[in-house]
């Protein structure tokens, strides 16, 4: 299994994937720590998600969602100057 960064990847993305066509699995790292895997599309045309959805209607797997979940807190609102206000200051 070949690893890239994340530049190599975007300079280079045709070639790694004309050799994802041929089977072969890319990990693109960033910094050197694995972030993501390029793997082919099965032959079936069935996507991961479709794949996946036994498993996610039992509840077993829950897919990433773009939409941070609600339990966050709100921001916390102080008084005084902002943070980027501080730095801007110190940077005087």
């Amino acid at each position: 299994m070949e690893t890239a960064g994340i530049k190599d990847v975007k300079n280079n993305l045709s070639s790694y994937l004309k050799r994802v066509k041929t089977g072969e699995d890319i990990i693109i790292t960033e910094r050197g720590k694995p972030i993501a895997r390029i793997i082919r599309e099965n032959a079936s045309g069935t996507s991961l998600h479709l794949a996946l959805a036994p498993l996610i209607k039992e509840g077993v797997i829950k897919m990433p969602t773009l939409n941070p979940p609600q339990s966050f807190a709100p921001p916390l609102r102080t008084s005084g100057k902002s943070a980027s206000e501080m730095v801007l200051e110190d940077r005087r």
